[in-house]
């Protein structure tokens, strides 16, 4: 994988990190330390990342931190005071090289993929957070990768491995509801939890704290500004991938683990905003999307319908409780199926039927999983070739109708195209900056 930059430029970076981390006391680095367990290597140190790393060292011994925030990191490491620290994540995956059996990659949408990818070509497993790419094109080369170098790999959906989740999967499956015709998803994110459909933020000083680059990593260059690091950035369309992509891997979960729905035939957005069509810098505040998806393997034709920002899909049918800040209902020819939590919790019929059992494969926990397959177990459900790449995928699709509102895509999987005419190449054919490329 290019980077421009040689191997001694890489170590020197990271011996010299290491060095400026050592002096702020942020910690000691050991002489000799022989790690016990799985070596693990944390990309992303807060937020997720810190549930991921904390999670990860229940199974192994967390050896490498890196995070561009150099008070993130810190933090860090004072739960794993041994671990080397770093500010870069190539610099921590060319100078750990051979001493990582696993990492966690818990950083914005846009440099999920470069971690991920460099992690697993370097026969490192790999548990990568939702969504797993910012794009399309990063999702099949990251399934392509898992394919041939046969590591172990796991989205962070967790909702992947809830009972409630896989039983509601399975009875839809059954025919619970008979022949499903639509389905209805939505999220109240963004809004409280982050803006989105706003204009840049005036150029600030970069924080003495962050490196600016490494965080930027793949994206255009541009000025830091407020609004950005540590949590904004899901709604800026070179970081993130929107309200869709935050939570479309979550309650889309349930439709398409019970639906098979990969490869739409068709998908069309509405937004706040029909300027986006031309703004390729923030998302709007809110969306409506339309899948059209096509029969497959005895599934017949169906329609998925995503709502976002507040929006949701009152009127569709009639339910005794006001609809939740996320869910999902179900439209069958039979039956309505409401689901009114992220992960399948607390499904029940419309008609006032009783859920029937269902049976399915319950998980012994989504991290057990992953730590049972390195181990030589069966591959995780949301392992990326047969699940995470294609999940993340559909719900990316989306934000192609999103970029193009107004115009109905026509998606050809094979080819990894839409119709001559529309603007989504900055999705489709993403172009990152020198030494950062996959």
């Amino acid at each position: 994988m290019p980077n421009n930059l040689t191997r001694r430029e890489i170590l020197l970076a990271g011996a010299a990190t290491t060095a400026a981390l050592a002096t702020s006391n942020a910690f000691a680095a050991p002489t000799i330390w022989v790690p016990k367990k799985l070596r693990v290597g944390v990309i992303g140190c807060q937020g997720m990342g810190r549930g991921d790393r904390l999670n990860a060292a229940r199974f192994g011994d967390v050896v490498a931190l890196c995070d561009p925030d150099q008070k993130r990191l810190s933090e860090a490491m004072v739960d794993h005071p041994r671990a080397s620290a770093f500010s870069d994540l190539r610099v921590m995956l060319e100078a750990m090289e051979g001493r990582i059996d696993f990492v966690t990659v818990s950083t914005p949408d846009h440099t999920h993929a470069l971690a991920t990818a460099m992690a697993m070509e370097r026969g490192i497993h790999c548990y990568t957070q939702k969504p797993l790419t910012r794009t399309i094109p990063e999702a099949r080369a990251l399934a392509g990768i898992a394919k041939r170098s046969r590591v172990i790999t796991q989205m962070g959906n967790q909702g992947t491995a809830s009972s409630a989740l896989r039983q509601t999967a399975a009875a839809i499956k059954a025919g619970v509801i008979g022949r499903v015709k639509e389905v209805h998803c939505w999220t109240d994110r963004a809004g409280d939890w982050w803006k989105q459909g706003v204009e840049r933020a005036a150029q600030a000083p970069e924080p003495k704290e962050l490196n600016w680059d490494a965080w930027l990593g793949p994206a255009p260059l541009r000025p830091y500004a407020p609004g950005y690091h540590a949590f904004a950035w899901r709604g800026w369309w070179d970081f993130g991938t929107g309200s869709l992509g935050d939570m479309g891997c979550h309650v889309m979960n349930l439709p398409f683990m019970a639906l098979d729905l990969r490869d739409p035939i068709s998908v069309f957005a509405e937004s706040s905003r029909p300027e986006m069509k031309h703004n390729k810098d923030s998302f709007p505040s809110m969306s409506h999307v339309k899948y059209a998806f096509g029969e497959r393997k005895g599934r017949a034709p169906v329609d998925l319908h995503w709502y976002d920002g507040g929006l949701k899909p009152e009127g569709v049918v009639k339910t005794d409780e006001p609809l939740p800040g996320n869910g999902a209902l179900f439209i069958g020819e039979n039956d309505v199926l409401f689901v009114p939590e992220t992960y399948g919790d607390g499904a029940k019929l419309l008609s006032g039927k009783p859920m029937p059992e269902a049976a399915f494969v319950e998980s012994p926990g989504h991290w057990e999983e992953f730590i049972a397959a390195i181990e030589g177990g069966a591959r995780p459900m949301s392992d990326f070739v047969s699940y995470a790449a294609p999940l993340t995928e559909t719900v990316l699709l989306g934000n192609l109708a999103i970029a193009a509102v107004g115009t109905e895509l026509k998606w050809n999987p094979r080819r990894m195209s839409v119709q001559e005419g529309v603007d989504v190449a900055h999705l489709l054919r993403p172009v990152s900056r020198p030494g950062w490329g996959l």
